[in-house]
């Protein structure tokens, strides 16, 4: 005899509509997840009201207060109860819900805001009234006449005292006041026009914790002004302007140079139509573009602009409206790895200057003191610059003899002098050339090279391997991937969705010698694998691709895997670390260098030389 499961009811369950209340308590799980997700929904609905001037004030990490302030459009007495109804909004009229060219649009965000917190609305329009009205736990108030200029006042407090559950999943203070200040930046990056203050005003007293005055100019200058106050003055100094164009797709923003990496994701930002996103998609193609450039435990840093007609991409995936979805995901990838790795190869020779000022910090002395006076700064020599001629002379004076090159055998690092040589008639002389010209080589590696400005040290060894690959990579585009027919082909069993997503990029892959084609029912048969690769499994390879086609939406593994190949062929075949240089090989491979693409870094990412200004040269030595 069965016995009856305790939990199944004897009775039918009821289907009920539950209250208004209750959902906009479900809805607000999802639109407002913490403090910071607030502050979002409620800038943005400032920035959709045309505000150019947006304070937001926090206290304690804004579980107890958040209020935004803006000079937008406002709104009128009888707009205030119908903002606070859910899904009522002024962006969209509800016939087409593709073509969106406002932050919100979903109208969930203040009746999910009313409903967990003590929210109250202040606004006034140029020529009208100022109104007030409040909301708590869901419970609406009768609007009132209040007095403030143009503009809205929101003010939220006590998130989630009507949900205390959701108080205990909250971080600290000082973390929810950085998420604030996180999607502050984000947003501030997409308005550069816009001013933005954040204000911490725990305790009673206020704080400015960041404040983006609004720029001026045309959008690039704007925006380059506006991540050097965000991202700071390093990223703005090695940052490339990118812009770029295909099919209706426009690319804006700025991407680092690969010398300026960072050890983690956190300097990437991408916005489409504006709209901060996080997309794995856009994530995948930016560290597809700087593939080659950067080893795998490095990130790129860029603030990237993708704008579209809104028919083709989805923005209303989730509540939150931090996801997108491309109509056509392929173009717009294309497009972000084509016009970054174009801007990286117009960077040529460039590296950053955190390479330098690294250099600098290492190479700072120590402070030393009197034991008496520990707080004393060390002492700074000062003495008269001579002039060239008295240089010259004094140079000339103190030249050993027999020459310093001739003694280095006795010294444990050689360096092998070149001596300065006259251009020929009407050439440009070397110094004046950005890598300078070469004076020295030091340790059978580094080359020393002298410009107008200062002096630079190049890793021979890293800089000729570069040059090399380069080589390899443009014969390789030029004459194609050699491709080895195996006598047996390779037969692979697969899903039946697995196979169709292999074969959608069979062409793709052909081109770089990996040739694949049907075998009946959900078989794939390998035909060519890459010559260069030598005995691969390909089964395992294929395996991998499928991996990155499901993560990324496409697939840069068998480029990877010969580009590693020539990488190492590149390796191996450059100017081996203990050669000696003569002076004119020196000499042409800075030439080459300045002429050859990402050249400013080695096939690893490190940098292939520093550049050190004479002043700062100088300063080591306390001659300022």
């Amino acid at each position: 005899m069965a016995v009856p499961d305790p939990k199944i009811s004897e009775f039918r369950p009821v289907i009920r509509q539950l209250d208004d209340a209750a959902i906009n308590r479900i809805a607000a799980g999802e639109v407002v997840e913490r403090p910071a997700s607030a502050v979002k929904e409620l800038v943005e609905n400032a920035l959709d009201a045309k505000a150019t001037r947006i304070e937001i004030s926090i206290a304690d990490g804004g579980k107890t207060l958040i209020r935004v302030t803006d000079n937008g459009v406002g709104m009128t007495a009888d707009d205030l109860p119908l903002a606070l109804s859910r899904h009522a909004t002024s962006k969209i009229d509800g016939t087409d819900l593709l073509n969106i060219h406002s932050f919100g649009f979903r109208g969930e965000a203040l009746p999910s805001l009313g409903a967990v917190g003590r929210l109250t609305i202040r606004s006034r329009t140029v020529d009208g009234e100022g109104t007030e009205i409040s909301v708590r736990g869901g419970v609406q108030d009768v609007p009132r006449p209040a007095a403030l200029s143009a503009g809205t006042v929101v003010e939220l407090r006590d998130l989630f005292y009507a949900t205390p559950a959701r108080l205990k999943f909250l971080r600290t203070d000082r973390a929810e006041m950085q998420a604030i200040s996180d999607v502050i930046k984000r947003l501030a990056m997409a308005e550069p026009f816009v001013t933005f203050i954040l204000n911490d005003v725990s305790g009673g007293q206020q704080r400015t914790t960041f404040r983006a005055d609004g720029e001026t100019g045309d959008m690039f200058d704007a925006l380059h002004a506006r991540l050097r106050q965000v991202l700071g003055k390093d990223f703005a100094e090695n940052a490339l302007a990118i812009d770029a164009e295909r099919e209706g797709v426009h690319l804006t923003g700025y991407a680092a140079l690969p010398t300026y990496s960072r050890g983690s994701s956190v300097q990437q930002f991408l916005f489409v139509n504006g709209r901060p996103v996080r997309d794995k998609v856009l994530y995948g193609a930016l560290r597809g573009a700087y593939m080659d450039t950067l080893s795998r435990d490095r990130h790129p840093a860029a603030c990237l602009f993708i704008d579209l007609d809104p028919t083709r991409v989805d923005v209303n995936v989730h509540p939150a409206k931090s996801e997108v979805r491309f109509r056509d995901p392929g173009g717009v990838r294309g497009l972000i790895v084509s016009g970054l790795r174009h801007a990286l190869a117009e960077a040529g020779h460039r590296a950053s200057t955190t390479v330098a000022q690294a250099t600098l910090g290492a190479m700072q002395p120590e402070p030393v003191s009197p034991a008496h006076m520990p707080s004393m700064p060390p002492r700074v020599y000062q003495m008269d610059r001579p002039s060239s001629q008295a240089r010259g002379a004094a140079f000339q004076a103190q030249a050993p003899n027999p020459g310093f090159h001739e003694m280095a055998p006795e010294y444990s690092g050689r360096v092998d002098v070149v001596e300065p040589q006259a251009p020929p008639e009407g050439a440009v002389p070397a110094e004046a050339r950005p890598l300078g010209a070469a004076r020295a080589q030091v340790h059978e590696n580094y080359i020393i090279a002298q410009t107008e400005t200062g002096i630079v040290i190049v890793d021979g060894h890293a800089a000729h391997e570069r040059l090399v690959y380069e080589k390899l990579k443009t014969q390789m585009a030029e004459n194609g991937v050699a491709a080895q027919a195996l006598l047996i082909p390779e037969i692979i069993e697969m899903s039946d969705g697995d196979a169709a997503q292999l074969l959608a990029v069979s062409e793709e892959l052909s081109r770089l010698g990996l040739t694949i084609e049907p075998f009946g029912g959900n078989a794939i048969a390998v035909r060519e694998t890459p010559a260069i690769l030598g005995e691969v499994n390909a089964e395992a390879m294929l395996r991998d691709v499928l991996d990155e086609l499901a993560d990324q939406g496409s697939s840069t593994l068998v480029q990877e895997k010969l580009e590693a190949i020539l990488s190492r062929v590149a390796c191996h075949g450059s100017i081996r670390t203990g050669r000696w240089m003569r002076g004119e090989e020196m000499n042409a491979l800075l030439r080459e260098m300045e002429a050859t693409p990402r050249s400013g870094q080695c096939n690893h990412g490190r940098p292939t030389y520093v550049e050190l200004q004479l002043s700062d040269i100088e300063r080591l030595f306390g001659r300022t």
